[in-house]
């Protein structure tokens, strides 16, 4: 009898070990009886009947899945290469092992598809300068058809939009041309700007003559100050004929 008792000890201690399971706070337990579903269990302490009792764990974190990089045609005929990123979370981790295989592998084949499907409906300038509505679009559509399963996606984000070089090219002289233009518009206006500017001033001009003279000295001055230069100014005749007539009488 005593020979007996030490392997039936070591035995029930293996029973025991394999009953007993601590579940963490970010999992929790999916549990099966001879096959059938009996609940969720967790997180702590979670006892087990050994042999007829079956437990899966998923995690309840949330979930960083990288979608790699898709060849897509847009809607305007462009073809470019699209990735991105989608976070997730299983929220009824009884669904996510009984209504699918392998949730993970459902979902990061779902993303792919529903990325080609999206950007090809899209043109080529939605995607670069849209994609908040974009990324949108991307998480009602995955959130809508993983909600079997379980999974909540909380987030997608475009990562990455490769373009062919010789778009690239296409692009940058567009955007050359583009500044191009604004600078010509700008350079026109202040033309425009000018010359209404000088409309008013040649039509007080007009107006007030001794305004002429005055911008005449003006500018006389600034020649003076920035070149080192002579400047003749001619004699008004009206000042010549006022000499001739004092020359006049004093012959007289």
């Amino acid at each position: 009898m005593l020979e007996l008792l030490g392997p039936v000890c070591v035995l029930g201690f293996f029973v025991l070990v394999s009953a007993v399971k601590i579940v963490p706070e970010y999992e929790r337990g999916v549990v099966f009886r001879l096959g059938r579903y009996t609940g969720v269990r967790g997180p702590g302490l979670i006892l087990l009947i050994p042999g007829i009792e079956r437990m899966l764990r998923l995690s309840t974190q949330v979930i960083t899945l990288d979608v790699p990089s898709q060849d897509v045609i847009t809607r305007d005929n462009v073809s470019v290469k699209i990735n991105a990123v989608v976070y997730f979370r299983v929220m009824h981790p009884e669904r996510a092992i009984i209504e699918v295989q392998d949730y993970m592998f459902a979902t990061s084949q779902l993303a792919q598809t529903t990325l080609r499907s999206v950007a090809g409906t899209a043109e080529l300038d939605e995607l670069l300068s849209d994609r908040e509505a974009i990324n949108a679009r991307l998480q009602s559509l995955l959130d809508e058809a993983t909600d079997p399963w379980g999974i909540k996606v909380a987030q997608v984000e475009l990562k990455h939009i490769d373009l062919p070089h010789e778009m690239q090219r296409a692009m940058a002289k567009q955007a050359e041309a583009e500044r191009e233009r604004r600078a010509k518009v700008i350079a026109a206006e202040g033309e425009l700007q000018a010359s209404v500017k000088l409309t008013e001033a040649a039509k007080m001009m007009a107006t007030e003559p001794i305004t002429i003279q005055l911008r005449f000295l003006q500018t006389l001055t600034e020649v003076a100050t920035e070149k080192n230069s002579t400047v003749v100014l001619p004699i008004p005749i009206e000042l010549l004929r006022a000499f001739d007539r004092l020359g006049s009488g004093g012959g007289d």
